[in-house]
């Protein structure tokens, strides 16, 4: 097998011509995507499509940062904020309405603990799952390897390791789910803040 080959199979790979030739496309793209005038919405939507593996309605906040883009596959409507970061060597999928605060660094690369291993130039990707209406805190970091369900917030400032379950709020590092999310939890804002009258109602009209 070629590296290219032994990436896409989650084995052992050094970066090699190929594999670079494949990232140095993806930069074009970023290059063009993270100087663009940040009030061209419209444009910014554009190169985000091209970018992307698979969009649907797809926002990014510029900057941003991955490796290949062709590996990263998001559902409708998804936005990732200012400064994210997605390591996609192996493949990073995202569900519909899913939004990451700024800062948020999604890393399917890693590499041999032991130091003469690693030295010899082998790297790994470990595929990254992230399910639908998941709400990513700011500045959290998401490990290889991990699934993290529907329905679920991750607190600012988390280091996730390990796979998180659907309908819960989960914080911490290493990131732990702390309570489920529950129809108590409809209305609120901001701790135990409720949303006012007037939105609560345009909420419920539009039917969220």
């Amino acid at each position: 097998m070629d590296n290219i080959e032994r990436r896409d199979k989650e084995l052992a790979y050094i970066s090699d011509k190929a594999v670079m030739d494949e990232q140095a496309k993806c930069r074009r793209i970023l290059q063009k995507l993270n100087f663009m005038d940040r009030s061209d919405f419209n444009g910014i939507s554009v190169v985000v499509k091209q970018l992307l593996g698979r969009s649907e309605g797809a926002f990014i906040n510029p900057p941003f940062y991955c490796d290949y883009g062709t590996h990263i596959e998001v559902g409708k409507n998804f936005f990732a904020n200012y400064n994210c970061t997605i390591i996609d060597v192996a493949k990073v999928t995202i569900g519909d309405n899913c939004l990451l605060a700024p800062n948020v660094a999604i890393y399917t690369a890693g590499h041999p603990i032991y130091p003469t291993t690693r030295n010899s130039a082998y790297e790994y990707g470990k595929a990254i799952s992230i399910g639908d209406n998941v709400w990513i805190g700011g500045n959290t970091v998401i490990c290889p390897g991990v699934h993290i369900g529907s329905n679920t917030v991750i607190g600012a400032g988390s280091v996730v390791t390990k796979d998180i379950p659907d309908w819960c709020v989960a914080v911490g590092n290493p990131c732990r789910v702390i309570r489920k999310i529950t129809e108590d939890d409809r209305r609120k804002l901001f701790r135990d803040e409720d949303i006012d009258d007037e939105a609560w109602e345009n909420i419920v009209n539009s039917g969220y």
